[in-house]
């Protein structure tokens, strides 16, 4: 596989996705964003949008979140999946903007791993947010990646720094959001491998 036709695959793969809201875009404040993007693993995105659009109503900063009581942020995301893990996550996550790093969400790798509920994936995507030269690699972006044979690895790690090597850095950014898309367009696992074995013969 060479830069150029990764180039031209990721270009179809855009053009045959559908226009629609990722969990992590147009919130108003950063830990908004961070906040939706930890409730959007292994949720769909429709349904942490909607969780997150009520819940922001009722609190809309981390200072005000972390003063809840952890009851109360089941109650509000009791919708999503493993609410009761990521509830605890997202409180103590919260809680450690405001004492940690006063009440401001770091925009570093390092720093925003060690929150609470922050893997790599996501401080990533995160990160990407904001024009970050970051890659996230959730599921989307490991089967597309490894069925095109942009990487050869299941390890989130391995086919983030395959991506890294095969697409300048002006791509990184675009590849979770394009990735995404593309996954969420094709939702019948027959329908989208007709597709990207279509996308696989652009050279």
């Amino acid at each position: 596989m060479n830069q150029k036709q990764a180039l031209k695959q990721l270009k179809e793969l855009n053009k045959k996705s559908k226009e629609m809201r990722l969990a992590a875009e147009n919130w108003s404040n950063d830990w908004q964003i961070l906040t939706a993007i930890i409730l959007s693993a292994r949720t769909r995105d429709e349904v942490t949008i909607k969780v997150c659009e009520k819940m922001y109503k009722e609190v809309s900063s981390s200072k005000e979140f972390s003063k809840l009581k952890i009851q109360k942020v089941k109650k509000l995301i009791g919708s999503i999946n493993f609410f009761n893990n990521k509830s605890k996550m997202i409180l103590n996550c919260a809680k450690e903007i405001e004492t940690i790093h006063k009440g401001i969400v770091p925009r570093d790798f390092e720093k925003l791993v060690m929150l609470s509920g922050v893997g790599r994936k996501t401080a990533n995507v995160f990160l990407a947010e904001f024009g970050g030269s970051n890659i996230g690699v959730d599921t989307h972006v490991s089967y597309i990646s490894q069925y095109l044979g942009w990487a050869n690895s299941d390890k989130q790690e391995v086919i983030e720094n395959q991506l890294k090597e095969l697409f300048p850095k002006s791509k990184w950014k675009e590849l979770n959001s394009i990735l995404v898309r593309f996954g969420k367009t094709y939702t019948s696992k027959r329908e989208k491998n007709f597709i990207l074995d279509e996308i696989k013969k652009i050279i």
